[in-house]
């Protein structure tokens, strides 16, 4: 027992050039069955195939006018086929013995070749071929260089991605509820896609061995770094426990690439993880771990120092913003704008929706503060950009209405009335609260809202809820551990008025607006989840402007705007043709016509009371 714990327990000595060689003929092998299996579907490549080019071409990658040149050039179905037998012949080369430089250019070319087909086959690439990629360009240029030094710092590169790859996938699956109960596998093993129905049959018949299967594949990904501790001792265990992962992959999921892609990487894990004094790895050069150390270490400067730059931005606000104490001893930041002499104008307080921002209105505002006599009113809630929360109770939805009413009792004169707008969620706070202040409030204007029967009526929304609250979630984890400076800029971001872009886009990246989103979710879903279906009457007018996707998507959206509509005195339902919740807002020519309709009906606000809800045989009118 002791000589098998030994033998177990115990480093793989390899030597550099011995890696090189076994990590090249197993991407050699990844990158033959790629190509072989494309030319062996070539069909494919032809007018209505899955890898049409005139398809493939409106991906987003081939908006860069090189790689669209480029792709271009190899996107008729001969020079593809052509590049596929090359690649295929080449990595047939690769899978004999030989230290010859001339490997290194194969590698190389295969790469390349790989970089170049990438947009042309949009469909069939994965996580396998982009393994196989990193490996290739590693070791064709540590094969190219005559300098060991660089050779051992291409074989650490690979090494430390490899840990990086099974920690990244582990620690992002265990934030996952599904994975953490154990019912990911069989739910995996029961889809078409990648599903095994004697697998799944298994999960179903043994759960207890299922879940201590998937409790240990996790495991492995998330404590795969430590196979560079312990002097090369957990190297076996990890490389065998990795290697049967991607085994049953192949077999059971039918990923049969990855049986030969990500163990390519792990001649250079026993390499690099081999005692220095063993005779195979002596003069290895071990720079690269202290350099990539260093690298780190600069990299989480820099992004806690963009986190506080950010973080700064969203608080400092606007130079015209200013700050208000509501009742709770909350303070929040609001801007005006417009007239403010002595119109009898109607004043727009608007309120954003759940993680949103009060700088999503700029087109609307805009328009009304530069077209119109009223004046305008923004304001972020609790705990978003400037706004602080400073209360410690519980978060309860009134305390949002309690702080908008304090807002509007404050900035609102007295000799004008307010028209309330709110989009998403912001639409029911200002329902609630123009019930406490009705003879502030001269009409409401809502903007593709939440209604509080929404998760009990419609299914849509009700299976979206636990997707929401995960995503709002890890966003304020991911964000609160400074890795704002990896979030990418969204892109319905740039179609904001320009000068509007980056405070937004600080916001976005700062862990607080997720926070309080996460905060106001669960007092929402709490509160939607128990409305008993009775919404008293309201005084005020109403316009409702839904975005024709959302309706289109959910046909009970439109029935419950309708049933909000009849809850005004005057209420009517207006439809933007194209927008969808989010460019209702964001989108310029969308933005304008829903100004136009709020236009139309702030002239006409004071009508005769007793008229009734305007709406026509769909329900709506656009």
């Amino acid at each position: 027992m002791k000589k098998l714990v030994s033998s177990l327990f115990s480093p793989v000595p390899i030597s550099r050039d011995r890696a090189l060689g076994l990590s090249e003929r197993l991407s050699a092998l990844t990158t033959l069955s790629s190509s072989l299996e494309y030319l062996h579907q070539h069909k494919q490549l032809d007018p209505g195939g899955l890898n049409d080019w005139e398809i493939m071409k409106e991906s987003p990658e081939t908006k860069n006018l090189a790689i669209r040149k480029i792709t271009e050039a190899v996107s008729g179905k001969k020079a593809t086929v052509a590049i596929h037998s090359a690649r295929a012949a080449v990595s047939v080369g690769l899978l004999f013995p030989g230290n010859s430089r001339w490997r290194g250019a194969g590698s190389l070319f295969l790469t390349a070749s790989t970089s170049v087909l990438q947009t042309r086959h949009r469909y069939g690439t994965d996580g396998s071929d982009q393994v196989a990629n990193l490996v290739q360009t590693a070791t064709g240029l540590a094969r190219l260089s005559k300098s060991s030094q660089t050779k051992d710092a291409f074989l650490w590169y690979v090494a430390m991605q490899a840990s990086l790859s099974y920690a990244a996938s582990g620690w992002v699956k265990l934030l996952g509820e599904k994975w953490r109960d154990g019912s990911a596998l069989p739910g995996v093993m029961r889809t078409r896609t990648y599903g095994f129905e004697s697998a799944y049959r298994l999960t179903q018949r043994y759960p207890k061995t299922a879940k201590y299967v998937q409790h240990s594949v996790l495991a492995m990904e998330c404590l795969f770094p430590v196979v560079h501790l312990a002097g090369g001792k957990l190297t076996r265990p990890m490389i065998a426990a990795a290697g049967s992962f991607h085994v049953a992959n192949g077999f059971v999921m039918g990923l049969g690439r990855f049986m030969t892609a990500f163990p390519a990487m792990h001649p250079m894990v026993a390499y690099t993880t081999a005692p220095k004094t063993h005779p195979l790895v002596a003069g290895r050069d071990d720079r690269a771990v202290k350099a990539a150390a260093l690298l780190l270490a600069g990299g989480v400067a820099v992004a806690a120092a963009t986190a506080a730059q950010r973080r700064a931005v969203v608080r400092e606000g606007w130079p015209t913003s200013r700050k208000f104490i509501t009742r709770h001893g909350n303070e929040l930041m609001y801007e005006t704008g417009g007239r403010d002499d002595e119109t009898d104008a109607p004043v727009l307080v608007f309120c954003a929706g759940l993680t949103s921002t009060s700088e999503h209105f700029a087109w609307i505002t805009e328009r009304f503060v530069n077209d119109s006599d009223s004046a305008v009113v923004s304001y972020a809630r609790a705990g978003y950009a400037g706004s602080l929360r400073r209360t410690n109770a519980p978060f309860v939805l009134d305390e949002s209405v309690d702080d908008l009413e304090d807002l509007i009792r404050a900035t609102v004169p007295a000799h004008r009335k307010a028209v309330l707008v709110g989009h998403s969620l912001g639409g029911e706070l200002i329902r609630r609260v123009s019930a406490r202040i009705p003879d502030r409030v001269a009409g409401l204007v809502y903007l593709d809202p939440s209604h509080p029967a929404e998760l009990q009526r419609s299914e849509r929304q009700s299976d979206g809820a636990k997707d929401l609250n995960d995503n709002i979630t890890h966003a304020a984890r991911y964000l609160s551990l400074g890795t704002g400076i990896l979030m990418s800029r969204p892109g319905w971001l740039d179609r904001l008025p320009a000068n509007y872009r980056d405070k937004v886009f600080a916001q976005y990246t700062d862990a607080r607006l997720w926070k309080a989103g996460r905060r106001e979710w669960a007092a929402v879903e709490k509160d939607f989840r128990s409305f008993d279906g009775d919404m008293p009457q309201v005084a005020a007018p109403a316009l409702i402007i839904a975005a024709q996707q959302t309706v289109d998507q959910d046909p009970e959206q439109l029935l419950m705007y309708n049933e909000l509509a009849r809850v005004h005195r005057r209420g009517e339902v207006k439809v933007v043709e194209g927008a969808d919740h989010d460019s209702l807002l964001t989108n310029a020519l969308f933005a304008h016509k829903t100004v136009q309709h709020m236009t139309d009906f702030m002239k006409d606000s004071t009508g005769d009371p007793d008229s009734e809800s305007v709406v026509d045989e769909q329900g709506a009118q656009r």
